[in-house]
């Protein structure tokens, strides 16, 4: 999808019979060409493209979902939506995931289910207008094929729960009127939606459709797929970016019982990061992953770093530090309102902080994997958890040379996201390895890649270090009057074709408040030089500026004695609109007061100024979402406890209230975690993380025992979830924090900081 989420005169919907006597209904595009779907969703001999539903004669409603699915709850909410307008009965609906649907029309390619993308808080958004559509036109239909059996005109039926009903009360199933509603025209313009007072399952609460699958080890993931009996690949990559190998044993892990072969792996010269392999690699190739292991050790791999080694995490923090601090250093100006300098002369008050945030890995639950079977000059399948199954066919159309219909690209469910999936480095290692001349025992068959956590810790495209640089200029009634952010970071966009005027994009949003609340404002980018990948992570750009910006709000609070939650409403003023040149706009302040008033009042907060535990909050404008974070600490000999954490989120109209809440808890979790004790860092020109021993996922203790959720109810057009919790969380706490402990923490991991700061 485009972000666009209406009908042009570009998409229609389509419908047919399928064999087995069912009705088939979708959105497609313009001049597509029909492609095979999942077996399990079609007759004997019915191809279709885009998002759709197949009316089963046996009752069943398959309803295919276009976009992956890698925990955030996609394949339950689009299902929904659909579900919700064909007034479907949701104990009937089985839900299948689609591959990528492209063909070939005018020499290029044509994307036939629209973006195919997740991860980023756009699926909602952007299928909200079309898969109503898809099903509002089956509705139609089927209330057609009802009048036509009962003698009675369809504006007297009504559908409810998968049966049309007659004002006599006759009732007739979707499942006896589906093969008759197959033949009927579709209407010249397309079907009115229904109402938001009759919907049935939008804003109903519905657990995930995969869950039974998923607690009881039945959900096949991306690493439990394969094809035939694949060769088995684990690489050892080069640690240093830039790097070359030193000296390997070839002949040594070729002896180890099991190994077929040790290839070369190398990146394709002039590609796009994450569109080619990452590092030089040698890959080794086994009948299972304990043989490959075991020939990925005897090889006993050395590397070398180039002249010019990536440098210590704390050498860039100081080079951030030193661009801040000398003038002859021109940044990016993202935004200039009024005269800061003017301000700062006139100000009663200023205050200055610096605030430093750690390279991140995204450690999915599930490393990268990829199968491949290649059929030289006939055809490729892939399989692989992907977040892009368009970025995907890019690289496979680009290695192989294959056209469209030659290509196959299934997307299983993967084991979270984050990022990490946008990038496609690992398909591109295995599309290397099935391309390349390898011993004739295992010449043809398929290859599978496996990567180690190891693996996945120290080549990953990690989340930015940053160093943020805020001045605040206050008058005598307390009122911030002059704001300049100064941020320097390595640009997660960085050599993938953005103008460097324009790198900053994926590190900061110039309109974030206090933007548009402060009259003098001013926000600065300076770009760092890092050879270490980088890439998008939980709600980029977002993340790092929210940490620096509502710290430093509360720092503002406590300089002028006063109430942290009132300074912040003070700061937000009277409701308005304001201007926002990003996903969402524009900004309504009041929303953003609601939720703040909201979380403050779930935790009790005025217990603020009495209670001896610490108690902090902050709140952040995500993609179109307003969310606010409150938490409760308590000290203690060896760091924190956190005892309560509440998260309030307006997401404009919720598709699947439990759906929601599982990602607000789930991504406020994963930020705490974070921010506790997670950090990557480089010495001798190579990342130093090797496992969850040195990248500790936080445990029971010091994480709270629940989250508690908050969901605004709202009319608004509705926005995605899966990272809008993820922001605020990070500040509210290290507020928090600081009320507890008097230690105010500038620099994440927060448990390293107050330990040392102690």
């Amino acid at each position: 999808m485009s972000g666009e989420v209406r009908l042009s005169r570009r998409r229609f919907l389509k419908y047919a019979a399928g064999t087995a006597g069912g009705l088939i209904v979708c959105v497609g595009t313009v001049g597509a060409v029909d492609r095979p779907l999942p077996l399990g969703l079609l007759g004997d001999a019915w191809t279709q493209v885009g998002p759709y539903l197949r009316l089963a004669a046996d009752g069943r409603i398959f309803i295919g979902v276009r976009d992956p699915d890698n925990g955030e709850g996609t394949a339950t909410s689009l299902a929904r939506i659909i579900a919700e307008e064909l007034d479907a009965d949701w104990t009937r609906v089985i839900v299948e995931p689609l591959g990528l649907g492209v063909t070939m029309g005018n020499g290029e390619p044509k994307f036939t289910y629209g973006r195919q993308r997740s991860g980023d808080a756009t699926s909602i958004p952007a299928a909200w207008a079309d898969l109503r559509q898809a099903g509002a036109l089956g509705r139609w239909l089927l209330l057609q094929a009802a009048a036509r059996r009962l003698g009675a005109p369809a504006e007297k039926l009504h559908s409810e729960n998968g049966m049309v009903v007659a004002a006599d009360g006759r009732r007739l199933s979707y499942a006896d009127l589906a093969s008759a509603a197959a033949g009927i025209d579709a209407p010249a313009t397309p079907p009115p939606l229904k109402s938001p007072d009759r919907y049935r399952l939008v804003g109903q609460p519905a657990g995930d459709v995969d869950a039974l699958a998923v607690v009881t080890g039945m959900l096949r993931y991306a690493f439990d797929e394969s094809i035939g009996d694949p060769v088995i690949a684990v690489l050892a990559r080069c640690p240093y970016p830039g790097g070359t190998l030193d000296h390997a044993d070839r002949e040594a892990a070729k002896k180890i019982e099991g190994v077929y072969d040790v290839i070369d792996v190398a990146s394709q010269p002039n590609q796009l990061p994450g569109m080619t392999v990452q590092a030089p690699a040698l890959a080794v190739l086994a009948r299972d992953t304990w043989s490959a292991l075991r020939g990925r050790a005897a090889l006993k791999a050395t590397w070398k770093a180039d002249a010019n080694p990536e440098p210590a995490s704390s050498a860039l923090e100081q080079q951030a530090v030193e661009a801040f601090e000398d003038e002859a250093v021109t940044p990016s100006i993202l935004r200039n309102d009024g005269d800061i300098a003017v301000a700062r002369k006139k100000a009663a008050h200023a205050l200055e902080a610096t605030y430093f945030q750690p390279w991140v890995a995204h450690a999915t639950a599930e490393t990268p994997n990829c199968v491949v079977r290649l059929d030289p000059g006939a055809s490729v399948t892939v399989i692989a958890a992907t977040q892009s199954p368009r970025q995907v066919y890019t690289l496979v159309q680009r290695m192989t040379g294959f056209r469209p219909d030659q290509i196959d690209i299934q997307v299983p469910r993967g084991g979270g996201g984050f990022g990490r999936r946008l990038e496609q480095d690992y398909i591109a290692e295995a599309l290397t390895i099935a391309l390349a001349k390898k011993a004739d025992e295992i010449r043809n068959r398929p290859v599978k890649v496996l990567w180690t956590r190891d693996d996945d810790l120290a080549r990953d495209f990690y989340r930015p270090l940053a160093v943020h640089r805020l001045n605040a200029s206050l008058d005598r009634k307390k009122k911030i009057v002059g704001w300049h952010q100064r941020m320097a970071s390595p640009s997660a966009t960085a050599g993938r074709g953005t103008a460097d005027n324009r790198l900053w994009q994926s590190e900061l949003m110039p309109d974030a408040l206090p933007a548009g609340l402060v009259p003098n404002f001013r926000s600065d980018w300076y770009p760092l030089s890092s050879r270490l990948a980088r890439g998008d992570w939980r709600g980029s750009p977002h993340v790092t500026p929210t940490f620096a910006i509502e710290s430093f709000i509360d720092e503002l609070a406590h300089a002028t004695k006063m109430n942290p939650l009132d300074f912040r409403l003070a700061l937000l003023g009277d409701p308005q609109q304001l201007p926002y040149n990003g996903r969402g706009g524009p900004i309504d302040t009041g929303r953003m007061i609601n939720v703040l008033k909201l979380a403050a009042d779930k935790l009790d907060w005025s217990r603020w100024l009495r209670s001896e535990n610490g108690l902090g909050i902050a709140c952040a404008y995500v993609f179109g979402a307003y969310v606010a974070h409150a938490i409760e600490v308590a000290p203690t000999t060896d760091g924190i406890d956190i005892h309560r954490v509440v998260c309030v989120a307006d997401v404009g109209r919720v598709i699947n209230p439990l759906g929601l809440e599982a990602q607000l808890q789930g991504a406020t979790l994963d930020a705490l975690s974070t921010a506790l004790n997670l950090a990557i860092t480089v010495k001798d020109g190579k990342v130093q993380q090797s496992g969850f021993r040195d990248y500790p996922i936080a445990a029971t203790q010091p994480m709270p025992y629940d989250v508690e959720t908050v969901v605004v109810p709202s009319t608004a057009e509705p926005t995605g979830a899966s990272v809008v919790a993820v922001p605020s969380a990070a500040p509210a706490l290290a507020n928090a924090v600081f009320r507890a402990t008097a230690v105010r923490v500038r620099r994440l991991p927060l448990l390293h900081e107050l330990a040392r700061l102690r």
